[in-house]
């Protein structure tokens, strides 16, 4: 069970540390869900388009509330083959029906379990895309404000999405990836482009550390799917325990 720390300073000290998990389909297997929940403080759980089925965001919801581990809806693109990391032409209000629709899906889940759901985090193409484009950015924030006005929005620090769900009235979350390697503007370096990803748990530590220093993010993400996400993971939470961060939900 994830083990929250002693306070070592103040509230400014506090840094929220999740993975993308619940990836799996049908008899197809993706992550070490079990192994990720032992070590961070929130889970954003797939809903069935980019990955997960029924059975699998239930197990999910399972894990997560056994281990105290904050829950968070995680809505992509109806993306399958390419785990919603391709960009499609969405209209705002597809975008709002699609977040409507999988967010309402894992809040059932959440509730037959008698645990709570926290967050809203988009995820990949849809998350970037929306990071990007206000319209997109409005269409998700009033989704998730007409669900349940009282679930924060993650997204990335300095983008569309957190100021679209500023302006709805809602608890924003800016978040860092500790695996992913950004551009100068802040933004993330696109998948396809050679050096996206961080590859050495160690630099993907002292990122996060910087990250987190300077103010940018309340949260710090680490991909489930990822060849070495519990390695990253681990050396990412010690790296900001020996720092004197404290690890808490966002």
């Amino acid at each position: 069970m994830t083990t929250l720390t002693t306070p070592t300073g103040d509230r400014e000290r506090t840094i929220d540390l999740n993975g993308d998990i619940g990836e799996s389909f049908g008899v197809y297997r993706t992550g070490e869900d079990e192994r990720l929940l032992d070590i961070v403080t929130s889970a954003n759980v797939a809903c069935g388009f980019h990955a997960g089925d029924p059975a699998t965001m239930r197990r999910t919801v399972r894990l997560c509330a056994e281990r105290g581990v904050a829950i968070g809806a995680h809505p992509g693109l109806p993306d399958l083959a390419g785990f919603g990391r391709r960009e499609m032409a969405v209209t705002p209000q597809e975008a709002y029906d699609m977040t409507v629709y999988q967010v309402g899906a894992l809040y059932g889940f959440v509730r037959a379990e008698g645990a709570v759901l926290r967050h809203v985090k988009p995820h990949g193409a849809l998350y970037n895309m929306a990071s990007a484009d206000a319209a997109l950015a409005e269409a998700i924030a009033e989704a998730v404000r007409r669900v349940d006005g009282s679930l924060a929005l993650v997204g990335l620090a300095g983008g569309e999405l957190v100021r679209a769900g500023e302006r709805a009235g809602l608890r924003t979350v800016t978040e860092a990836f500790a695996d992913r390697r950004y551009r100068p503007d802040g933004t993330l370096v696109p998948r396809r482009e050679p050096g996206a990803f961080v590859a050495d748990a160690g630099e993907a530590a002292a990122q996060v550390l910087r990250l987190a220093a300077e103010g940018r993010a309340r949260t710090v993400c680490v991909h489930g799917d990822g060849p070495h996400a519990v390695a990253f993971a681990e050396c990412v939470r010690r790296a900001l325990l020996d720092a004197g961060w404290r690890l808490a939900p966002a």
